[in-house]
């Protein structure tokens, strides 16, 4: 008896102590489907979309991290220089102005939270159809630059209010 709990007290040291199985990337459905914008660098990004004026209005307010891979694209019904602040916002994002042809118009980056009313408005200067908010530095990480332009995917179905 004393051999076999022994025996099945090593097993379970064994066990336990066997290497995890090597981790793998996979890519659900859901992002393989997901409104997504590449980079020049061929990079994408997965986006939420905020394609009316609520949506547009509560953007990325309170949220407190944002992946590297992922954004918010801001569509608009028509071109115009929209403006955007951070109020309520708690990390620092980039900010890119996208004209009707998915080309940078502008770019602002790092752009800080805002503590305290009132919030520091950032125009774009140039006449937008959309506007794509990423977490602070992809921007500069993946070299964006006004004049690039941008592949838009998964959006053809969105209607815009």
């Amino acid at each position: 008896m004393k051999a076999s709990l022994v025996l099945i007290f090593a097993l379970a040291c064994t066990q336990r102590s066997a290497a995890p199985a090597p981790a793998t990337t996979v890519t659900t459905t859901a992002d393989a489907t997901a409104p997504r914008i590449i980079y020049p660098d061929h990079s994408t990004v997965i986006v939420e979309v905020a394609s009316d004026d609520p949506t547009r209005e509560q953007g990325l307010m309170y949220r407190d991290h944002m992946a590297e891979d992922r954004g918010m694209i801001f569509l608009f019904p028509q071109a115009g220089e929209y403006p955007f602040w951070m109020k309520n916002t708690l990390i620092p994002l980039d900010m890119i102005w996208i004209d009707a042809d998915h080309r940078i118009v502008h770019i602002a980056h790092n752009v800080p939270p805002c503590k305290a009313d009132p919030c520091q408005n950032y125009p774009p200067n140039a006449k937008a159809s959309s506007v794509l908010e990423l977490a602070a530095g992809v921007a500069a990480k993946h070299h964006l630059k006004d004049g690039d332009v941008l592949r838009f995917e998964g959006m053809n179905s969105i209607v815009v209010r």
